[in-house]
């Protein structure tokens, strides 16, 4: 059975999709862009800035769903150009370290939603 995964710690759907969905033991989030779920507005600064937010965001929905970063099986990062692949990075080993890091697929997409820099989306088990 499908569980449709909810949090106000993370920002509202801007579209027709739900944060994360859980099956069985294991949940799929929605990419995560780098809104304050307060304001529904970027977070001021660049890449970093946005990585960071776009990663909590995702912390919160797969908190919500029982799960968490050291869940992560898979993640797919899209970044809205290549050339912060290394700054993305830093701010990625922060929250996921480099022992044991999920898998990951990363892409440059020729635009993000509301032209965010970053979205990240993963693939963890529930606990």
């Amino acid at each position: 059975m499908k569980i449709v995964i909810n949090t106000a710690s993370a920002p509202a759907a801007i579209g027709p999709y739900s944060q994360g969905m859980a099956f069985d033991n294991l949940v799929f989030t929605s990419g995560q862009i780098p809104l304050d779920p307060a304001t529904m507005e970027f977070v001021p600064g660049g890449i970093k800035e946005q990585s960071q937010q776009s990663l909590t965001n995702l912390k919160a929905v797969l908190e919500q769903a029982g799960a968490g970063l050291d869940t992560v099986i898979k993640t797919t990062c899209f970044l809205a150009d290549m050339a912060d692949f290394a700054a993305f990075n830093e701010v990625y080993t922060e929250f996921f370290g480099t022992q044991a890091a999920p898998a990951r697929s990363c892409i440059q997409a020729a635009r993000l939603p509301k032209d965010a820099l970053v979205e990240v989306e993963a693939i963890a088990f529930i606990r």
